[in-house]
């Protein structure tokens, strides 16, 4: 029987309130109004944005809120006015829109769509509503993705369909992890054959920049984090060398510079910590060097530095979403295996970010 049009009862995580566990509910979400989708998830990943949000780290989120950017599903059904898409497509949400439409889409320098959450808030849909309800309540949205729920409803403006031989357990990873970090080191940096490279953070996105310097040709990759656990995978992937700043009693800025000489080419900020973005561009080579901060950090946080760095002729750069238009999916281009370390049933989504929380898991993948 079609569910096309009606309203759809089905199960999501929903966070009631900022540091509490997310809760399996069953929840209803209403057909798409034009100009959206609605969308069967099949797989969603946990990533570490998705944790700063459970602990209210980022302002401007509303509770209750059902989670989740990095997925990808099966168009259930399709609104008014809808083109391009169909029921049946394969697609991935884009926590990234892409309208195409204003300055920043139509310039070929940026994939800053004015539709971000950075610019207006993607709590509702763009009509101002949400689609979700729970026990007679409105819940509302996270990146307009929502992607820890059975179905979510989405703009058309923010889903990409994708191949139909892609790999739906594995895909869901382009939805940010990985085209954050490879991009960040292809498209943002532009890192060059024989170069530098030192990589601060080895999660998910951590590791692709990795592949992305390799890719890339750089022929000396360091790989930084407290947790030596992660050093067998980062070689796996490419690192060259790799270090725990807890090992030292000087600052990691001061190790990586005697390593390579003068400083790397090349860093990146792969954690959101102001700090470690601080040092990551101190790290790299006066004149030439280039630092690119990735990670997302809390509201709050201010970062203060001598200028001299900048005077000096480094460069401070900073990467969305590896800088790619997020329409332009890459599914199916690199190889994204070992990303993936732990899969589990969506139920199963607390012990998914208690992996993560303990440092066991590079992306843990929840199947529907």
């Amino acid at each position: 029987m079609s569910t096309a049009g009606k309203i759809i009862k089905c199960k999501a995580a929903v966070a009631w309130a900022p540091n509490q566990p997310l809760a399996i509910e069953e929840i209803e979400v209403q057909p798409p109004k034009t100009d959206e989708v609605r969308i069967k998830m099949v797989s969603t990943a946990i990533c570490r944005t998705d944790d700063h949000a459970i602990h209210g780290t980022f302002a401007g989120l509303h509770f209750p809120i059902i989670l989740g950017h990095e997925g990808a599903g099966i168009i259930e059904s399709v609104g008014k006015g809808v083109t391009g898409l169909k029921p049946g497509d394969k697609v991935i949400p884009l926590c990234l829109p892409q309208c195409g439409k204003c300055s920043s889409c139509l310039n070929p320098k940026s994939n800053y769509c004015f539709k971000t959450h950075f610019y207006e808030s993607q709590n509702v849909m763009p009509d101002k509503t949400p689609r979700f309800s729970c026990k007679g309540k409105a819940v509302y949205h996270f990146l307009w993705t929502s992607t820890f729920s059975e179905y979510i409803v989405m703009p058309t403006d923010a889903v990409a369909k994708i191949d139909d031989r892609a790999p739906m357990e594995k895909v869901c990873l382009f939805g940010c992890g990985f085209p954050t970090g490879y991009g960040a080191a292809v498209n943002t940096a532009k890192v060059e054959p024989g170069t530098t490279c030192a990589v601060f953070g080895l999660g998910a996105i951590g590791l692709s920049v990795i592949i992305g310097c390799k890719v890339s040709g750089a022929s000396k990759m360091i790989a930084i984090d407290i947790n030596s656990s992660k050093f067998e995978k980062a070689k796996l992937f490419g690192a060259t060398d790799c270090i725990n700043p807890n090992d030292y009693s000087k600052p990691i800025q001061e190790v990586i510079t005697e390593m390579t000489g003068h400083g790397v080419h090349y860093s990146f900020e792969c954690i959101g910590n102001t700090d470690v973005m601080k040092a990551a561009l101190e790290c790299t080579h006066p004149g030439y060097g280039t630092s690119v901060i990735i990670g997302e950090a809390p509201q709050d946080k201010k970062i203060t530095f001598d200028p001299l760095l900048l005077l000096t002729g480094r460069t401070w750069k900073s990467s969305l979403i590896g800088g790619f238009k997020t329409m332009d999916s890459m599914a199916g281009i690199i190889d994204v295996d070992g990303l993936e370390t732990h899969t589990l049933p969506f139920t199963q989504i607390n012990e998914g970010f208690q992996l993560l929380r303990s440092g066991k898991s590079i992306r843990t993948v929840l199947l529907f």
